[in-house]
């Protein structure tokens, strides 16, 4: 499975990526606001540090506006995929981006129907919002089964990528249904190496080096 850094913050992006595992990133409007850099030179910035797709969402609703917005969105750097709201419009605009060769990920998905016509529509990204389902009682990770089920049934290359990630279950509940890719908060990613256990072992590895005699 593929590890994405949901974050607009360079800082976090250039330190998991230090780490080895980072695969790609994904941004919304809500976290580019957080940051005091002006918007297209901290997307370009962005993407120097990831190898992987930087996902940046596009603002407009019509499918006219979609278009060229999210074509001018695509030129800042060749690792970009759009971010587009599963809507009408936004179907519409994904199915004239995909035949451009831009990527779309298609994005705010909570049913397996709208992951069906994001993957006719040619996505190349399905972002499931399993936090938010979880949060109204629904379970989120049920529908990433779901979507994962329709697209091997009828060989979608669309991938999944499980967003909303609230905790490290998340993440391997994600990785045990085989889902393609998790996009991931940084305090959520920190903590899926750390282990009270590894811990403690570790402690005590480094009290007992202190017994031992070097000549």
């Amino acid at each position: 499975m593929k590890l994405f850094l949901d974050t607009a913050n360079l800082a976090e992006i250039k330190e998991v990526a230090s780490w080895g595992i980072l695969d790609g990133v994904t941004t919304n409007p809500t976290l580019c606001s957080k940051e005091k850099i002006p918007f297209e030179p901290l997307i370009k910035d962005i993407c120097r540090v990831v190898n992987g797709p930087v996902s940046v969402e596009c603002i407009s609703a019509k499918a006219e506006e979609i278009v060229p917005e999210a074509l001018k969105l695509s030129q800042l750097a060749s690792n970009i995929a759009v971010k587009i709201p599963i809507t009408l419009d936004g179907l519409k605009a994904t199915k004239i981006l995909a035949a451009s060769g831009v990527k779309v990920n298609m994005t705010l998905v909570f049913s397996p129907s709208q992951a069906l016509l994001a993957a006719k529509a040619g996505a190349a990204f399905v972002s499931p919002f399993i936090g938010r389902l979880d949060d109204i009682s629904h379970h989120g990770m049920e529908l990433v089964e779901e979507i994962l089920t329709i697209y091997e049934n009828y060989q979608f290359e669309t991938e999944v990528i499980v967003a909303s990630i609230r905790h490290p279950g998340h993440v391997v509940e994600a990785a045990l249904l085989g889902a393609h890719i998790a996009t991931v908060p940084y305090a959520v990613i920190d903590r899926l190496v750390k282990h009270p256990l590894t811990d403690s072992g570790i402690e005590k590895f480094l009290n007992d080096w202190k017994k031992v005699s070097l000549k």
